[in-house]
């Protein structure tokens, strides 16, 4: 019956951690969100709903590798459930795995058929990879046609290394980067993109020195006069623009960008610059109006999609200036889904903290909290733990700074048997007011339950020292010598109790800790030698008070 009991009152207890997560989600609290479903992963490791969920928020906090882990394990736990195919594919999409991200989702319609989002998302993944596939000049089907019919790469065909070097640039475009110190290959390019890329700059970008060239295999250099007409113009008209907007004379530089824009309306670029124009001048709408534009017209033009990135990435600056964070992080979420970097990443990352904390002190509210405790307090003196347990949350979100709400949902969990959330809360109610003595005694209470004297036994200590005549602090230090001295635990029962604690968890499953245990087994003397050291010396201490190890 107790068991049963204890059941029941875990999966409430689940279910409230899993609801305040979801809120927190939806309210784009991800930390909070994170912790909820962590707290309820402790309880109940095996629930696939819990992992899909904690995968989404990590994916929207930008933590693309933890969201993949949880979406794995989501699809160990319950293979046959479309939506953990989903979240990997997602969390693999975002860092840049798209390959991958398509045999997921394939394997998730193999489990699930009719699930129409992996089916979206497949189409989606497909359309994305053609995309990169034609992004790709060398992967066009008239290569060496094109090629043949130039003078500058014609005669370079005639070396094999050069047709070697194309082959692999085919098959593995991502190696271009890598090669742009080859004359000849910017020399392709040239050829194959119809530009003058050594004329061309990088927007707002000082051009590195060329690279010396090798006498054998010296090309002749690409002509200005090789590029169309309009996209010469177009880019004098750029170089005019750019040497304006270092002078910060931006009425010129705009004159120049729209004049290299009529020139050239295919480049994107050029709209680019006039956003980067407004954005100096502080007209932030204006500066997002051209970016947009620039990415409808980059899309229209199958531009690279790092260009697109750095629009959107633009927008997103625009409103962390104007302080409308949300609407930033959105963009800046845009730019990191089509080119990650550290520099976007950090700046969302920004954004994000600031709305949380915004939001959190937003919610702040003593009166509502002390009305929030007090329907806590009379759930509790019913018996009604799990809802005494909601009220004090909520409590605590309005008035996190209150030591007290910590200690009475500590009490809570202690009630449920969830001991690890009991200690969590009672340390956190110390953190904030140190001299409090309910926090030590109801720390002392929870690992008491737990069967860890010792440690129950210093923090009763703790108490008394605050308050020497403590009746509750005594006469609990008398119970735990006394359990101490009489326990008869099976080893059953030993190992059971330990493996719940996570800090225990954590030491058993360190590949490095293993080995000096099995060493001490083999060698008994090999243990005065690793407590020299005091990290492996506490970690061997926790072990010998959970009753896992015994020193003789």
């Amino acid at each position: 019956m107790l068991d049963r009991l204890k059941k029941v009152r875990l999966t409430l207890v689940v279910a409230q951690l899993k609801d305040e997560g979801n809120k927190a989600l939806s309210a784009g609290n991800i930390t909070e969100a994170v912790r909820c479903y962590t707290e309820a992963l402790a309880l109940d490791p095996n629930n696939h709903v819990l992992f899909s969920n904690r995968s989404a928020a990590y994916a929207k906090k930008g933590d693309y590798e933890n969201a993949l882990k949880d979406a794995c394990q989501t699809i160990i736990i319950k293979p046959d459930w479309g939506k953990g195919y989903s979240r990997k594919a997602a969390a693999l999409e975002f860092l840049g795995r798209f390959e991958d991200a398509k045999t997921t989702y394939e394997e998730g319609i193999r489990q699930e058929p009719s699930n129409q989002q992996l089916k979206e998302g497949l189409q989606n993944i497909e359309a994305r990879l053609a995309e990169k596939k034609m992004m790709n000049p060398f992967a066009m089907p008239n290569l060496y046609e094109k090629l043949e019919g130039d003078p500058r790469t014609r005669a370079l065909l005639s070396d094999p290394s050069y047709r070697d070097l194309l082959e692999q640039l085919r098959n593995k475009p991502s190696e271009l980067g890598t090669r742009l110190q080859d004359p000849r290959v910017m020399t392709t390019l040239s050829v194959l993109l119809g530009l003058d890329l050594a004329g061309m700059e990088e927007e707002e970008e000082p051009t590195p020195p060329p690279p010396p060239k090798p006498k054998e295999t010296q090309p002749p250099p690409p002509k200005e006069e090789d590029l169309p007409e309009n996209k010469r113009l177009a880019l004098k008209a750029k170089e005019l623009g750019n040497a304006a907007y270092k002078k910060k004379d931006f009425e010129t530089a705009l004159k120049h960008y729209e004049e290299a824009m009529n020139h050239d309306p295919t480049n994107m670029t050029y709209l680019s610059n006039q956003a980067a124009v407004y954005f100096e001048k502080g007209q932030f709408d204006k500066c997002r109006e051209l970016c947009e534009k620039a990415i409808d017209v980059g899309r229209e033009n199958r531009e690279d999609y790092r260009q697109i990135a750095k629009a959107y990435a633009r927008i997103g600056n625009s409103y962390f200036k104007q302080e409308q964070y949300k609407d930033a992080i959105q963009f800046f979420n845009k730019s990191l889904a089509e080119h990650r970097t550290p520099e976007v990443l950090k700046k969302c990352q920004q954004a994000e903290k600031i709305v949380k904390d915004q939001e959190k002190l937003a919610y702040i509210n003593p009166e509502l909290a002390l009305e929030e405790k007090t329907k806590g307090n009379e759930a509790f003196q019913k018996g009604d733990y799990p809802a005494a347990m909601k009220h004090y949350s909520e409590a605590i979100k309005r008035n996190p700074n209150d030591a007290k709400l910590f200690s009475n949902r500590a009490a809570c969990y202690t009630k449920l048997a969830e001991f690890q959330l009991a200690l969590k809360d009672c340390e956190e109610c110390i953190r904030l007011e140190p001299a409090f003595i309910k926090g030590y005694t109801r720390k002392a209470a929870a690992l008491e339950a737990m069967k860890d004297f010792s440690k129950a036994m210093d923090a009763y200590q703790k108490a008394l020292e605050l308050d020497s005549t403590s009746k509750e602090a005594t006469e609990g230090i008398q119970r735990c010598m006394m359990s101490q001295a009489t326990r008869n635990d099976s080893p059953e029962d030993v190992k059971r109790r330990a493996m719940a604690d996570p800090e225990v968890q954590q030491i058993m499953t360190d590949p490095a800790m293993r080995m000096i245990l099995e060493q001490m087994q083999k060698d008994p003397q090999a243990l005065s030698d690793h407590l020299k050291n005091p990290v492996i010396a506490q970690k061997i201490q926790k072990l010998i008070d959970v009753g896992l190890i015994a020193i003789r």
